[in-house]
Parts: C-alpha cells; structure tokens; sequence
C-alpha cells in the first residue's frame, strides 16, 4: 500500500512483524519529479473538450493520506457529511486480516481544498463510521458538517460516488489532496485479486502506466473524467517487481495464476458502499444489497 507519510513509523513497526502491506515511497520523493503528474492548473488547461476538468475541490488532506468529501445518490444536504480514504491511513494503524472497525468515536480533522489546491476550511469527524483492509481498504468518517453546511460556508460540493461497476478504458484522474496533485490515466482493467503481504483485495482496479502515484497518495479519489462521479479510491502499487510482498502487490487469477506488473498502480472499488449507507448517511451493515465484510 501507499505508505502514509506522516505515520510511517506505523508502517515499519508492522512490516517488522510480517503484518500490514505498504508501498513505500520514498521520504524525498515529490510530485514535481513524476512525469505523469500534472498540476491542477496545467490539468484544467490540458482537459480534452468532451471530458469535464477535474480539479482538487471537493478533496482534503489527512495529516498521513489524502481523501474526498463523497456522497450518495440518496444523501441528502442535511445529511451529516462523509470523508473517505483508505483503511491504512486510520491514525491507530493498519487493521488486521478480518478485522473491520464500526462507528467508532473519532474528531480526525481533514483540510479542505477549492479547486485550485488552496485549503479553505479545517473539517473534523465526529466517528470513523467504518474502516478495514479485508476484500478492500477503505475508511469512511462521519463529519460534524453537512453538505448544506459545507456548500454554504465555502462554496464546495462532494464528489457523488458511481454506484455501478467502473468500465475498462475510462479516462481517470486520481486527484492527491495530500500532494494537492492530479494524475491523469485510464482503467487498464481489474485484478480478481490483489495480494499484497498478509492482505488480499477482491476486484480491484488496475490504472495504466500514466498514473505514478505515490507515497501520500493514498486515499485520493479516483474520478471518471466523464462524469465527475468517483469510481474508485487509490491504495497501492508495485514498486519493485517483487512477488506478493510489502510494497508489490501481485494479481492473483480466478484459477491461482499469479502477474506481477512493476511500477503499475491500483485502486480499489466503492460501487459498493452506497447500499451499505441508509437514512441520514448512517451505516447499515444487515442492509439487503450490503456486501461490505462485517465484524
């Protein structure tokens, strides 16, 4: 996985044990040195006429990832607003195989970009609502904001998560709150399961080889160029060319055949989520179509 930046020490003391996957970037490592990312001005500029320009606003920065206020189709502007990110990003660590944290009391603080990467506002969550690193990596905070709230203090919308399955060949941009960057590509395909350490993810998205996210990276929204919606959130990559290990995930088929495919980078689906979330944006694990692990 991505490694947080500011919380590596939580990394290497797990990758020590042989429990949590990381994808290392290095410490020194900047955005400004990656061919494929492109600033939000220069991005705004290069946009094809067909596609909309994505920008930053909307997404935040997490003191170790980067992450997005999302919505439902079904959520409303009273709703208490949502931020998400990936599970290794939780400040407490990487959760163990199997393990899935629910509604836990949380007042993490998130800052808020407009489009051109300017933070504008501190945002901060009332609990972790759901997080986990099983079949996927994922962390959803429950804000003490609404949208209506956010909408009318500084003029920013949540990005609508894509409830159906995302397409092969859609044009993508990963847009880095963290690194205040976007990097544009396209969905290569799916990987019926990414192995990386101790951890396996199921049906996870597979950028082409334009998309050099890294290190603080984790957590970033990935946006379909076309719809604005959020098709995926961003989580790791294979650096090395190593086999199923901390820092190189590997793909693993439906009939056990293993690739490997260095410096590709991979992002996990959210289709998912929305039917796991009722009324007023509140988890609902016992929910009919809700396919998210449970505790």
């Amino acid at each position: 996985m991505r490694k947080p930046l500011v919380a590596a020490f939580f990394a290497l003391a797990i990758a020590g044990a042989g429990a949590a996957p990381a994808v290392a970037a290095p410490m020194t490592t900047s955005p400004a040195v990656q061919t494929s990312a492109i600033s939000a001005e220069a991005d705004t500029k290069a946009a094809a006429p067909t596609l909309q320009a994505v920008t930053l606003a909307g997404t935040v920065a997490l003191s170790n990832c980067s992450g997005s206020v999302i919505r439902f189709p079904n959520s409303l502007a009273t709703d208490p607003a949502l931020v998400l990110s990936n599970g290794h990003c939780l400040t407490t660590g990487f959760p163990e195989p199997g393990e899935v944290l629910v509604n836990q009391a949380s007042s993490r603080t998130f800052g808020l970009l407009n489009a051109s990467g300017t933070r504008v506002a501190t945002l901060r969550a009332s609990k972790l609502a759901y997080g986990t690193m099983t079949d996927t990596d994922v962390s959803i905070y429950q804000l003490t904001s609404t949208y209506a709230a956010i909408q009318s203090s500084y003029g920013i919308s949540a990005l609508t998560v894509q409830d159906t399955h995302p397409t092969a060949g859609t044009a993508i941009t990963v847009a880095s709150g963290y690194w205040k960057t976007l990097y544009n590509c396209s969905i290569d395909g799916f990987a019926y399961r990414l192995k990386e350490g101790d951890w396996t993810w199921k049906d996870s998205v597979r950028y082409t080889s334009a998309c050099q996210t890294i290190g603080g990276t984790s957590g970033s929204p990935v946006i379909d160029q076309a719809t604005g919606k959020v098709v995926a959130v961003n989580n790791t990559g294979n650096e090395d060319g190593e086999t199923c290990t901390l820092n190189n995930p590997c793909e693993v088929d439906a009939s056990g055949n293993i690739t490997v495919r260095e410096g590709i980078n991979y992002a996990q689906e959210i289709y998912q989520i929305p039917a796991c979330f009722t009324t007023g944006n509140q988890l609902d694990l016992n929910a009919s179509a809700c396919t998210l692990p449970k505790p």
